[in-house]
């Protein structure tokens, strides 16, 4: 593939600084953290249902909905440790950090109702109010564990853009290499979100961390997750109501022109998290990314995408695909995760060709991911 301006990363390598190393589980777990109690003085519950009680012979917050918020505090770089008692049904219990407004910051949460299962924990960033589990997931965003006691320990170490994740002890559950948002100061909060089972709260501690506590080494390693020819830069545009579309064969000019066109760079996977950007709202839940995919001659060119929520593809304008990849469209267990699951031959005429994805979100994640392969005869750029 030929490149055009420099700006299109395909393969190669990916810098990852492995923490080698991180020093024994143990030692992590020793590192001294002040104590603060459950009260009216240092939680902030004003986003929040919960009340100060009595739960399992301590004292505990009760969260029924919400995030109750630690006052007074603003961590870079910390460590975080809470116990949780769960409850015997389905939830979301979790830990929020860096959280710098009620819809931006790293989320980490337990599933009790996954007890043993690949996703009985997981992390995931929370950008302008949209959740990202479909688009972070497996192995290295979530983990299995058996809830089988009666309170669960949660510990978060953060240095930096990584983090290390322990649940009742031992060796950490999660070694997140990646943190998604930007690294800066920001809260701590504690989760359950509304309409779902409550869960208790106990034993909050939490420390600062002014050096790193690990031995670091940068290490260039192939990078394994990006294979060549993978869409790294996209021209988005700011939302509008997916119905708008609908029925619709053919893009007019004025549905092009009429947009506030934004770059926007993908993840070192090759994610493009639209909520980057954006948050949706009723009658604004869609978007379009857009790239010039240029030929020098008439021909048929494969690309493999994946999306999340719902994709419209148009090429030159002319609807070419329509997916739904909704959580539980298809049935009760389907997930909605993305990927690069399908693949479109598009029919390229000589010179710049535009491709667009139309892009719709419900709740979950907002992404899209593209790959032309390796020796495909075209150049790309965002218009």
């Amino acid at each position: 593939m030929r490149l055009s301006g420099g700006r299109w990363r395909l393969g190669g390598v990916l810098v990852l600084v492995l923490l080698g190393g991180w020093p024994e589980a143990q030692a992590e777990l020793a590192l001294d953290l002040e104590a603060v109690p459950f009260d009216a003085e240092h939680w902030d519950l004003a986003e929040a249902e919960g009340a100060l009680t009595q739960h399992a012979g301590r004292s505990s917050l009760h969260l029924e909905g919400g995030m109750a918020i630690l006052q007074g505090v603003d961590l870079r770089n910390g460590v975080v440790e809470v116990d949780v008692a769960l409850p015997d049904a389905r939830s979301f219990v979790g830990v929020a950090w860096r959280r710098v407004s009620p819809g931006d910051y790293e989320h980490f949460y337990l599933r009790p109702h996954q007890s043993g299962n690949p996703d009985a924990c997981q992390y995931t960033p929370v950008f302008n109010g949209l959740t990202g589990w479909q688009l972070y997931a497996g192995s290295e965003h979530a983990a299995p564990i058996v809830f089988d006691q009666e309170w669960t320990r949660v510990r978060i170490v953060f240095w930096e853009h990584r983090a290390r994740i322990y649940v009742n002890g031992g060796e950490p559950k999660l070694v997140i290499h990646e943190l998604k948002h930007d690294v800066r100061k920001g809260q701590i909060g504690l989760s359950v979100p509304a309409s779902f089972a409550s869960a208790w709260f106990s034993r909050f501690r939490f420390g600062h961390l002014d050096a790193s506590p690990y031995e670091e080494r940068e290490v260039v390693e192939p990078n394994a997750l990006v294979e060549p020819g993978t869409v790294f830069e996209w021209s988005v545009s700011q939302t509008f109501a997916e119905d708008r579309l609908e029925g619709r064969s053919q893009l007019d000019s004025e549905d092009l022109q009429a947009q506030r066109w934004t770059k926007l760079e993908a993840e070192s996977t090759g994610l493009l998290n639209l909520a980057r950007l954006q948050g949706i709202h009723p009658g604004a839940d869609t978007c379009f990314a857009r790239i010039s995919v240029t030929s020098e001659q008439a021909q048929s060119v494969p690309v493999a995408f994946g999306f999340s929520d719902r994709v419209k593809v148009y090429l030159n304008r002319r609807l070419l695909y329509a997916g739904d990849n909704t959580y539980a469209s298809r049935d009760y267990r389907f997930l909605g995760t993305i990927g690069t699951f399908d693949q479109l031959a598009l029919p390229l005429v000589p010179g710049a060709n535009e491709l667009v994805f139309a892009v719709s979100e419900s709740f979950g994640g907002w992404g899209l991911m593209a790959r032309f392969a390796e020796d495909a005869e075209v150049s790309l750029d965002t218009p």
